[in-house]
């Protein structure tokens, strides 16, 4: 559901002090400057918000879970992955506006919650149980605030005043001909004794904001703060504090997903059957002719190396299409796997080869394209669709290839599945990589308003 903001706000809730009502809240703007529509951009084959949101639900913390956007597609795939919609107003949603008059806005339009859990899209390595903790130390240990940390070891030094920006470029093309800046400036350590340069191993390092998680109570956030009273924070290990800004940062936080996401409460297991559509998939969905009216289809190269990938490790792979084909039977022969006519429902037809094979759903792969492949999509273990695809695949998919059909698009699938067998071999289990550290506390009174 989206707030309606000409309707009028809703009635206090039923809240106690036993049992505080505690929102997650997810800032996702349409207008992101880095990288265009970041918040939805697919990453690790789903919509970028999508890995929070999974995490957020799955902890079950929260009393609800939202997001706040004025983008119409933001508010589409929000809803599917479960969330609740707050429409912000043009003037929260403008460039110059802030992150807490963004969650004041929500707090104005919902006085039935007590706190606010805000988390970032460009955290896609959280899990639930960063979320239940966090969670515990505000409901159960009287925190008014928690943020999430992680420790770095960097040496900081202040910055030297270069001037102009011609001067500015020189000093870090030319860095030996201008050692200092303007007016004689130069650098000074800021939390080092250069004499004493500490080891790694003799140093504790510090903590800096992650900006994965900010949680506070309502009184807080009204006033402008997301941190005061009684303030804790929670250490993240490096595996799961990743942020995303730049096009740089992307190709790593997808590799960092695969490795260290959190896939689900139903853990990832090794593909054993792989199934892809023939039309719209492994080829472009057209239909070539010859001047003599003889039929033709192209098909990618680099899709049947990825499908000859999974044959080596051990994968069933198959190919269905509608319509009786002699260019599809020929293209099977020669990648080595059977092809299959099914014009009619094929779901069951999936259904009957997961019982002959004695195969869990979770186990089975499927990529399609369009309306007749929503519902193997949808049930199996990984559903995928090519960028191209009808959008009903698209939003009912879980991996989502940035190739089209026919133009690469399988490939992507089989090297995503690759990974997911390469995660599921190497740990049955997710559990902190880093002992959870003890809730730490500072006490913090906010400044006094003007």
């Amino acid at each position: 559901m989206a707030t309606n903001h000409s309707e009028s706000v809703k009635d206090e809730s039923t809240s106690t002090e036993d049992k505080k009502n505690m929102a997650c809240l997810i800032l996702a703007r349409g207008g992101s400057k880095g990288i265009k529509l970041k918040n939805i951009k697919p990453l690790a084959g789903l919509p970028l918000i999508a890995w929070v949101l999974r995490a957020a639900k799955d902890s079950e913390v929260f009393d609800s879970i939202w997001v706040s956007t004025d983008h119409d597609e933001i508010e589409k795939i929000s809803l599917e992955w479960g969330a609740q919609v707050h429409r912000r107003t043009a003037e929260t949603a403008r460039d110059q506006a802030t992150s807490i008059e963004a969650v004041q806005e929500f707090l104005r339009f919902h006085p039935e919650v007590d706190i606010v859990g805000q988390i970032q899209c460009t955290a896609p390595c959280l899990h639930p149980w960063h979320l239940t903790h966090i969670g515990r130390m505000l409901r159960d240990e009287g925190y008014d605030s928690v943020f999430s940390v992680s420790r770095r070891h960097l040496l900081r030094w202040s910055e030297i005043d270069h001037g102009t920006s011609k001067e500015r470029e020189l000093s870090f093309t030319e860095v030996i001909k201008i050692p200092h800046g303007t007016n004689g400036s130069v650098t000074k350590p800021l939390n080092l004794n250069p004499a004493k340069r500490p080891r790694r191993q003799d140093w504790s390092g510090e903590l800096s904001e992650n900006g994965s998680m900010y949680f506070a109570t309502r009184e807080l956030l009204m006033k402008g703060f997301f941190q005061g009273g009684k303030v804790g924070y929670l250490e993240m290990a490096a595996e799961y504090s990743v942020d995303i800004d730049t096009d740089i940062d992307w190709p790593i936080a997808e590799q960092r997903v695969i490795k260290f996401g959190y896939f689900g409460k139903t853990k990832p297991q090794g593909v054993r059957l792989a199934v892809f559509a023939a039309d719209g998939v492994l080829t472009d969905n057209q239909i070539h002719f010859t001047l003599s009216g003889e039929e033709f289809r192209t098909y990618n190269v680099s899709d049947n190396i990825g499908i000859q990938k999974l044959k080596d490790k051990g994968v069933n792979v198959r190919i269905m299409c509608e319509s009786d084909s002699g260019i599809h039977q020929k293209h099977a022969e020669r990648l080595g796997v059977p092809l299959y006519v099914c014009p009619g429902d094929k779901l069951a037809l999936l259904e009957k080869w997961r019982k002959e094979l004695d195969l869990e759903w979770t186990q089975i792969a499927y990529m399609g394209c369009d309306f007749p492949d929503l519902d193997s999509i949808k049930r199996v273990g990984v559903g995928a669709a090519p960028e191209d695809a009808q959008h009903p695949a698209v939003t009912c998919a879980n991996f989502v290839s940035k190739a089209t059909g026919g133009r690469g698009a399988a490939r992507e699938f089989c090297e995503h599945l690759l990974l997911i067998m390469q995660k599921a071999e190497s740990a049955t289990l997710q559990v902190p990589l880093s002992p959870m550290p003890s809730p730490q506390t500072t006490k913090i009174a906010p400044p006094k308003l003007k």
